[in-house]
């Protein structure tokens, strides 16, 4: 059974996932494996992944078939069990939760070599709507705090199977990076009364220095302070608190900027290892005000070493200014 387990100095929550567990000797002399011709995304292979939870597919297709264009299935190695009840108890002075959660994975495409930076933009929105489906489903537990959409591309980057995939996980507390990001957010608001990420939107488009594109709904840019290297985040102009709010047209636009700027960095650095990960408001609680859901793109082309593990501080060699320049400057064929 998973668990999570809270650091009491840090107050950051670890999943222990034993479903993926491994022994101390599976990390020494690790060598890069051959890739398997066979994938589990592929056409014909549905019956070697968990049931689908949701596909898009044509109405006279069966379940677990081929004919879908967007499909979502149980993670088959979850880092946490949508059976477990999330139970509180302590182990001494420490505090932890059963391994409650869901671990999901949205298979992008049929297409085994394509990916989100070189996917038609209509497949792009179908992707995004399924991101938005199975949010609005999943928020609706009350067992749910959270429920985070985040992709691994690489395996650099984290990815263990080469098909175009993503992955939601939803779990019974508030990951810390969010819950900084929302305080910063209302201690900006208690000073300011303005949200601190429209702020950023509106400062970015007013010096156009880091900005990367825009839209009438949505903005890209290389944030001031920026982490890493080419570092990106989209967020929307008008002031929005919960992704699961996001409407059909903006959908659209979401889909064309995200595709583009996926397609600027692919184009730009040679297909390079990334993550991407979308925060938003806590649905059903405090914040609608201050708070403002986003996307973070972070591709991997440096690695975090001793300083940063041990400060706290980034290194990031590329300023963010130059990153705006470089990737506006890319030049887009259109597909």
């Amino acid at each position: 059974m998973p668990e999570l387990r809270k650091d009491p100095i840090m107050k950051r929550w670890v999943i222990i996932a034993t479903e993926r567990a491994k022994r101390p000797h599976d990390f020494v002399g690790t060598k890069e494996e051959a890739s398997s011709s066979f994938c589990p995304f592929d056409y014909g292979n549905e019956h070697t992944t968990p049931p689908e939870i949701l596909a898009f597919r044509p109405a006279d297709t069966e379940k677990d078939s081929p004919g879908w264009w967007v499909r979502i299935v149980a993670n088959k190695f979850p880092a946490l069990d949508p059976e477990a009840e999330p139970d509180k108890f302590g182990h001494g002075m420490y505090d932890v939760i059963k391994g409650f959660g869901t671990h999901e994975v949205i298979v992008e495409t049929p297409d085994h070599k394509a990916n989100l930076a070189t996917l038609p933009y209509k497949q792009v929105k179908e992707v995004i709507w399924a991101y938005r489906e199975r949010y609005k489903a999943l928020e609706k537990d009350p067992r749910v705090r959270y429920v985070l959409i985040f992709k691994n591309h690489g395996k650099d980057a984290g990815a263990s199977l080469e098909h175009s995939h993503s992955q939601l996980i939803a779990t019974p507390i508030v990951p810390k990076r969010v819950m900084e990001e929302i305080e910063g957010s209302r201690e900006y608001f208690a000073f300011r009364d303005r949200c601190i990420f429209c702020d950023m939107a509106n400062q970015e488009r007013l010096e156009g220095t880091r900005i990367v594109e825009e839209n009438d709904d949505f903005v890209a840019f290389a944030p001031f302070a920026s982490r890493f290297p080419f570092e990106t985040w989209i967020l929307p102009r008008v002031h929005q608190y919960n992704f699961g709010s996001i409407e059909a047209d903006q959908i659209d636009r979401f889909a064309a900027i995200l595709k583009s700027v996926l397609l600027r960095i692919y184009t730009a650095l040679d297909n390079p290892p990334y993550n991407f990960m979308l925060h938003t408001g806590i649905s059903g609680e405090e914040g609608n005000q201050y708070y403002h859901w986003h996307l973070e793109i972070v591709p991997r082309l440096t690695r975090v070493a001793g300083f940063e593990w041990g400060s706290g501080f980034y290194i990031n060699p590329v300023p963010p200014e130059d990153v705006g320049r470089y990737l506006r400057e890319v030049e887009l064929k259109k597909q």
